[in-house]
């Protein structure tokens, strides 16, 4: 059976840059840290990364501190501080801070105090981006760079979330972006790695890859491959639209990432949605990667004002570049499919 990979806002998959920038990094012997000829060229491979994610994320002079992911930038970032956020953010934010900003049915989060207040660039559910107001504390960049044009110097926030796998880098690596002089109280603590910000011997391999995955990204979206990602979208609403009698898009309409749908088909869960779009031979998500395992009702949704049926029965497509009209169009054969079983089973 062919396999076809439309779950990229879980993870994107590895980049050729970024697969050659980590298998050139594993030659090099030394540590970071050591101050040899072998530890030096291992510096500088590391600083070569950093200036590349800094070049790509808009972030030249201010302070990248590279870590094991969005979830521990986060807690960098969040660690001995109070800030409040709406119900829509990740849970790798959400979990440090109070849930009690509004949103509305869009998906838009209002902001009263922008310096006491944490918002995402991009939901990786609903694919919707948020309009930021100057002076935020904190902003997940985690799902929007690479995708959609952004930088860090005209964002006006202190601090900034990112990771590689999102944007064709390996797993386990991220970084918190830190507006230059802002300083944060490390939360691993040893031999005072990253500035002192976060100890421990660095990921070079990753960090390597992070580096050329984030190069190649922002010469991608600089060529406008994801404008042609978002007509790919577009196509495929439409193909399923046409099978349906009332589809729900959540965020249609909206300004939102390029590649991300969210249809909810009330009554047939996302869950069993798939499953069996996996049989097909399809890989998609019902929500979050990091959520989606847990069988309830999205909390995004939910928050936004859809039903806990309505938001039990999502789905979410993400596609990239390498994603063809022709593999959504097998899809939206497979789905529709299942979809008029499903229908079948409940009349």
């Amino acid at each position: 059976m062919t396999r076809t990979y439309l779950d990229w806002n879980a993870t994107a998959p590895l980049g050729q840059a970024a697969r050659a920038a980590m298998i050139a990094a594993m030659d090099i012997v030394g540590n970071p840290s050591s101050v040899h000829a072998e530890g030096r060229a291992a510096k500088g491979l590391m600083e070569r990364a950093r200036a590349q994610v800094a070049e790509a994320f808009g972030a030249q002079g201010a302070d990248i501190v590279f870590t094991s992911g969005a979830t521990e930038a986060a807690a960098l970032a969040f660690s001995g501080r109070d800030l409040h956020c709406g119900a829509v953010e990740h849970d790798a934010v959400a979990s440090w801070c109070q849930l009690d900003l509004p949103v509305d049915r869009q998906g838009h989060v209002a902001i009263s105090d922008p310096a006491q207040s944490t918002l995402q660039l991009a939901n990786s559910e609903t694919g919707v981006i948020q309009d930021l107001p100057e002076g935020l504390a904190v902003v997940d960049a985690t799902q929007g760079f690479g995708k959609v044009p952004v930088a860090f110097n005209w964002l006006g926030c202190d601090m900034a979330l990112v990771s590689a796998h999102k944007l064709g880098g390996p797993k386990g690596v991220g970084a918190l972006v830190l507006k230059q002089g802002l300083d944060v109280a490390a939360t691993i603590k040893g031999g005072g790695q990253e500035m002192g910000r976060r100890s421990g011997t660095e990921n070079l391999i990753g960090i390597a890859g992070f580096g050329a995955a984030a190069d190649a990204a922002a010469k991608a979206l600089a060529d406008g491959i994801w404008d042609e990602v978002a007509q790919k979208r577009d196509y495929l609403e439409d193909l399923l639209a046409d099978g349906l009698e009332d589809p729900i898009f959540v965020g249609r309409g909206e300004d939102r990432l390029p590649n991300t749908m969210n249809l909810i088909t009330p009554g047939w869960k996302g869950e069993t949605q798939v499953m069996q779009m996996d049989l097909a031979g399809f890989a998609v998500s019902a929500g979050s990667a990091c959520s989606s395992g847990k069988v309830k009702a999205s909390k995004v949704l939910t928050a936004m004002g859809y039903s806990d049926l309505e938001a039990a029965s999502a789905l979410r497509v993400s596609i990239g570049p390498d994603v063809s009209k022709e593999d959504l169009e097998r899809f939206a054969k497979a789905w529709l499919a299942a979809y008029a079983r499903h229908k079948k089973r409940a009349a």
